[in-house]
């Protein structure tokens, strides 16, 4: 079992989806969330604050997209097409997780990380590297080749 984001990689990349839903998050790498633990842990005028620890958005065609472009062999299976938001909706019928997720269909969540890293020189890596990383890790794990 993987988490969401993962388990997001691991469908483009072994050809389990049809296409692809027009869901999207602010991504962010595990290891950044943890960083942002620790600088928050550790700096006395983070007490009694909340730090957002996120990335930009990405649909899940633009997490496609990179994989495509930067690991080819990888993404032999990843699919092009974008699944259309009725068909989703009617896949939900089956899919107790698409059914679970439908409230997010075509929803863009932008959120802000600026105070974090103004204020505790958060430093995030890029969106495209995290998904690099987490291919990277999946191909290693031999969960996918």
């Amino acid at each position: 079992m993987y988490s969401a984001s993962i388990d997001i990689v691991k469908k483009l990349l072994d050809g389990s989806l049809p296409g692809i839903p027009r869901f999207g998050w602010p991504l962010v790498d595990v290891r950044d969330i943890a960083d942002l633990h620790v600088r928050a842990l550790h700096a006395p005028e983070a007490a009694g604050n909340r730090y957002i620890g996120a990335g930009p958005f990405y649909w899940m065609a633009d997490i496609a997209q990179i994989l495509r472009d930067r690991v080819p062999l990888l993404a032999r299976k990843t699919p092009t097409r974008e699944l259309p938001n009725w068909l989703v909706r009617l896949s939900s019928v089956f899919d107790p997780v698409v059914r679970g997720r439908l409230f997010e269909l075509d929803k863009l969540r932008p959120v802000s990380s600026a105070k974090a890293i103004a204020e505790l020189g958060w430093a995030p890596r890029s969106n495209d590297d995290a998904i690099l990383a987490t291919a990277k890790s999946l191909e290693e794990g031999g969960v996918i080749g």
